[in-house]
């Protein structure tokens, strides 16, 4: 014995196996801290900015537990790129991934792997882990950690949202119940919270660093009509730096930008759900090889992209949530140098995005579900039979399914089956679903909102933006047009963004339990300068001005909320 106490050795350990197998002779005191808790054997949740090596939380300490390591990632191409940068030779973990892709003699040698130890990391989607025999094949394995990668999708709120997420939990307990490590770029205060419950983490310790990214400059543009709009979007893809990016609503509207520019002579592409599997894997590594200037593409481009030299991020549209928003610009930028953010957008787009938002299950499929799930109150069965049974697609029982776990309606138990909750009748369970989607709603609602808010703010841009993640900013960031603006007018450059304070500033304190006469309960998520925003449990995100709450001191009471 060294006399060491076990904490120093574990550090000792995770830096001599980062060099040595990884080649990082340093690690970020996040990162080693992150480690040592999941060497410990703890729940985590890590929140780190993208391209600040969230993956090395898992990879590195993978090396030191008795296991296989699972790690659940939302699309086959991030898969394949976290697999082939992972380390080689004799040293290497090792690793699988065990997708569709795979046929059926490639399956069983993935899983031969695993059985014999000689690889480290099993890569699945969550659909995977939604099987029966894939579960029951990762039990046998014993597995060490279970990791999930974009931890946002967890999250019924968050906006990469997949409903076979919410059944990982399930998936944990089935596997005998190993530590959780959540990973994601970008999580608000509810989203983090969502994902803790969603998974059923146990005590997590929590990581959380600044969302600050300040090489990324911050611009919005409104348009008065559409052909003004697309013509902007047009000449800024065309003249800024090369590699961009630009999202767009539609699919329609991805063609339309990516003809256009192509048009121009640049390496346009357009990506998007509707795109070929096999010609969506060819635009991806050509972008990932400095062979495409600019990609259009819907929100299904992007999670996961490993690219340092992203120049520039243009939304043509207004985005659904400042959730996405802040993971799609996030792409450039990464080895910081100046990037450009910059959203076009006009007013009607907040209703479009109202109508993409909240779309949750009908009554009628609600109630299909809940009959099928009593009709086995003696003999509960799995997601595959309901499936069978009810002949909808599995992503529409999920969310069915998912919904009415929600609303406390029916349960699943340890072996994956449904059941109806006790003294729960159908009737009982379709309105608690429909209280509870209506409750989803009005929350997506409210994020759509504060996407507007964000575009119409007349304060600065980082302020507010990172104010929705409740991380306090003090303008101004001089990198933004608002404090720019300023600067030009008062002809000093330190006074740009700034405003007087307000007489009541300070008096709902940022992560303050409040309570509003109509709206219920929320938390305080940022200031700024005359208003600050609130998030309720139960209307969403709402924005208060200190005048109009100076008038009524009972309108918002700070309280301790249970």
């Amino acid at each position: 014995m060294t006399g060491e106490r076990p904490p120093k050795r574990r550090t000792r350990r995770l830096r001599a196996t980062a060099a040595e197998v990884f080649g990082w002779d340093e690690l970020r005191p996040a990162q080693l801290t992150a480690m040592e808790w999941v060497l410990e054997g703890r729940d985590t949740l890590v929140v780190m900015p993208t391209g600040s090596g969230k993956s090395a939380v898992y990879q590195v300490p993978a090396l030191l537990l008795s296991g296989p390591v699972v790690v659940v990632s939302p699309l086959l191409a991030l898969q394949r790129d976290q697999i082939a940068g992972l380390p080689g030779g004799d040293d290497g973990p090792g690793a699988v991934a065990v997708n569709s892709d795979l046929g059926v003699s490639e399956t069983d040698a993935a899983w031969d792997a695993v059985r014999s130890g000689a690889v480290r990391f099993v890569y699945l989607s969550p659909e995977q882990l939604a099987k029966d025999e894939v579960v029951r094949r990762l039990a046998e394995a014993e597995p060490a950690l279970f990791v999930v990668d974009e931890a946002q999708c967890v999250s019924s709120w968050g906006h990469d949202f997949r409903p076979d997420y919410l059944r990982l939990a399930q998936a944990v307990r089935r596997l005998g119940r190993p530590p959780v490590l959540a990973l994601t770029a970008t999580a608000a205060p509810p989203v983090r919270q969502d994902i803790v419950e969603r998974l059923g983490m146990d005590s997590p310790r929590h990581l959380v660093t600044g969302f600050d990214r300040p090489n990324i400059r911050l611009e919005a543009h409104r348009h008065l009509d559409d052909a003004e709009r697309r013509r902007a979007v047009v000449e800024q893809a065309a003249a800024g730096p090369k590699p961009g990016i630009v999202y767009a609503a539609t699919r329609k509207d991805c063609e339309f930008y990516a003809g256009e520019l192509a048009a121009l002579g640049l390496a346009a592409e357009a990506y998007h759900a509707g795109v070929r599997a096999a010609e969506r894997k060819r635009i991806h590594e050509a972008f990932l090889a400095g062979e495409t200037d600019v990609v259009v593409a819907t929100s299904a481009f992007g999670m996961g992209i490993d690219k340092e030299d992203v120049r520039y991020v243009l939304h043509a549209s207004l985005p659904g949530s400042l959730d996405a928003y802040y993971q799609e610009i996030g792409r450039c930028g990464r080895d910081g140098r100046p990037a450009l953010a910059l959203l076009h957008y006009r007013s009607e787009d907040t209703g479009m995005q109202v109508y993409f938002s909240g779309r949750p299950p009908s009554r009628d499929t609600v109630g299909t579900v809940v009959r099928a799930v009593h009709d086995h109150r003696e003999d509960p069965v799995r997601l595959d039979e309901l499936r069978r049974e009810t002949g909808l697609s599995r992503t529409r029982l999920t969310t069915a399914v998912n919904l009415l776990e929600e609303a406390g309606a029916v349960e699943t138990d340890a072996a994956g089956a449904v059941r109806p909750s006790p003294g729960t009748s159908p009737e009982a369970a379709v309105e608690r679903a429909a209280d509870s989607a209506e409750a989803h709603r009005r929350m997506d609602r409210s994020r759509v909102d504060m996407a507007r808010a964000y575009a119409e703010t007349t304060g600065c841009r980082r302020r507010f933006l990172l104010g929705y993640f409740g991380e306090e900013y003090a303008e101004p960031c001089g990198n933004c047009d608002i404090c720019d603006a300023g600067a030009a007018e008062d002809g000093d450059a330190a006074a740009a963004g700034q405003r007087p304070a307000h007489p009541d500033a300070g008096s709902y304190p940022v992560g303050a339990n409040v309570l509003h006469d109509q709206w219920g309960r929320g938390t305080v998520l940022s200031e700024d300068a005359d208003r600050i925003t609130v998030l309720f449990d139960d209307v969403g995100y709402r924005t208060l001005s200190l005048d109009a709450l100076a008038e009524r001191d009972d309108l918002l009471t700070v309280a301790d909320v249970p």
